[in-house]
């Protein structure tokens, strides 16, 4: 009875103790009650910038998430999206090739915009993630396309160049590699001041950074050897530091019938030295520079949403804004022959902002541009709500001039030297949209390279290639691509 007891007393105390506890936590509770919690803030449509654009909680600021997820496969390519055979192993056509090439790349980005006293502040941020087999950066990367700040006209930070057509390298194509004109869809960094004049007219200058994509190549071609020259290579690269921006100007007129746009550049040529030390010598600066005009017509009489984009452009000493992009400067292509006594042909051609030569100030001389001209476009077709079909193509031309071609063809024996040469393009691609903002599409593309030196050359091992006498040929490859890309 005593333990009964004590268990009594010790279970009386315990429910006595929990209903102080109890007590408490209801008298604060009570204590809680008219404090009203605070409302949600629900997620607002913003209307005013377009469809898709909510308010921040809290702020008067509008965003806006998007992006794409795209699935890609080349065929008889050297990159992914379609790089031709034209150069490495699949211009060799060995069996270090791949015969396809692919790439898996998500897309996002983030726009936001702000009504302010001044004008509107917008942000904008654009990269991808992409898993890619089988050419030179195969496997993970990232990638940074757009990342700006606009504020009253100006423009600051990387977003496509002030130089470039709204199209960038793609006026009815999905491959990348369709050359003759401008195209950094990746982006350059810049700080840009845009005047709207009114009435769908701008006019727009730019400081530009030249260092990645517009720096092609500056041959000491004192270098160059016949091993060099059959891989579209002028000597050594003698690139100096960047000393100057590129000098952007635009002119550019929307209307509901299409588009016009004329636009400049000014691009600084600056070498390093003649040798390896300083003390050497250097040429002098060159500047360069590249013109560039386009025309987009919008619903012509074939069809609704029919449309021609086309674009022509020049370029002296400022080679990346014909050949632009992600497309190669050096160029070799091998194929057949029917010489006797020789194992294949072989096409090559390099692309440079200038050449020079000289091991020391007292015997070098100065830079001798290049000069390419361009012309790109294409037509695209809709058939229906569901298909439609673009064909596209393109023409260049490279050229040395006089005194450029003496330097390049200086060490040249054996043959008849001419470093000029051509690019022809044209390739069709057809898109099924079965639902909203999932397209698929199939494209085929030729290349043909029209080089200009002539004869046969004996050219040292280039591996796997033996040493052998090869015929300079005109070249030519087909490229086919597939795609599926779902855009949200």
């Amino acid at each position: 009875m005593k333990a009964l007891g004590q268990q009594s007393a010790i279970a009386y105390g315990f429910a006595i103790g929990m209903a102080t506890c109890l007590g408490g936590q209801t008298a604060v509770y009570a204590a809680d009650l008219p404090v009203k919690a605070k409302a949600v803030e629900y997620v607002r449509i913003c209307s005013l910038y377009g469809a898709g654009f909510y308010y921040v909680p809290g702020t008067d600021t509008c965003i806006k998430f998007g992006g794409y997820l795209r699935v890609d496969t080349a065929f008889n390519a050297s990159a992914a999206y379609e790089a031709p055979a034209w150069a490495g192993n699949a211009g060799q056509q060995n069996r270090l090739a791949n015969y396809f090439i692919g790439r898996v790349r998500q897309g996002l980005n983030i726009d936001t915009r702000t009504a302010t006293e001044y004008g509107l502040v917008r942000t904008y941020f654009n990269g991808v993630f992409s898993w890619t087999t089988g050419d030179a950066v195969a496997g993970a990367s990232l990638g940074l396309f757009s990342a700006f700040v606009q504020f009253a006209g100006f423009t600051m930070g990387r977003t496509v160049s002030q130089f470039d057509t709204p199209w960038s390298g793609y006026p009815g194509n999905n491959t990348s590699f369709l050359i003759g004109g401008y195209d950094d869809v990746t982006g350059v960094n810049q700080v840009s001041y845009t005047a709207d004049f009114g009435g769908g007219v701008t006019g727009t200058a730019s400081l530009e950074d030249p260092t990645t994509y517009l720096q092609s190549g500056l041959y000491n071609t004192s270098a160059i050897t016949t091993s060099s020259y059959a891989q579209g290579i002028l000597g050594a690269n003698d690139y100096g530091g960047t000393r100057a921006p590129d000098i952007i100007g635009r002119f550019r007129v929307d209307q509901a019938w299409g588009l016009f746009q004329a636009s400049v550049a000014a691009h600084n040529v600056h070498a390093a030295y003649y040798g390896a030390t300083e003390t050497t010598g250097h040429p002098s600066d060159a500047w360069g520079w590249a013109g560039q005009v386009a025309l987009s017509i919008k619903n012509i009489p074939t069809g609704p949403g029919d449309t021609i984009n086309v674009s022509a452009s020049y370029a002296n000493g400022a080679s990346r804004y014909v050949i632009g992009g992600t497309s190669p400067n050096s160029f070799a292509m091998y194929g057949s022959t029917g010489l006797p006594g020789v194992y294949q042909s072989i096409g090559f051609g390099s692309s440079a902002d200038g050449v020079f030569a000289g091991a020391t100030a007292a015997t070098g001389t100065g830079i001798q541009k290049s000069t390419l001209w361009g012309v790109r476009g294409a037509y695209t077709h809709n058939w229906n709500a569901y298909w439609n079909t673009s064909v596209f193509g393109s023409y260049t031309a490279v050229s040395w001039g006089t005194a450029g071609k003496a330097l390049i063809c200086a060490k040249a024996v054996g043959f008849v030297c001419n470093p000029d040469f051509n690019f022809a393009q044209i390739g069709t691609v057809t898109r099924w949209v079965p639902v909203k903002r999932l397209t698929f599409s199939g494209e085929v593309m030729y290349t043909f390279l029209d080089q200009k030196s002539e004869g046969a050359l004996a050219i040292p091992a280039i591996a796997p290639k033996p040493a052998a006498i090869y015929e300079l040929k005109d070249q030519g490859t087909w490229t086919v691509g597939v795609r599926a890309q779902r855009d949200f």
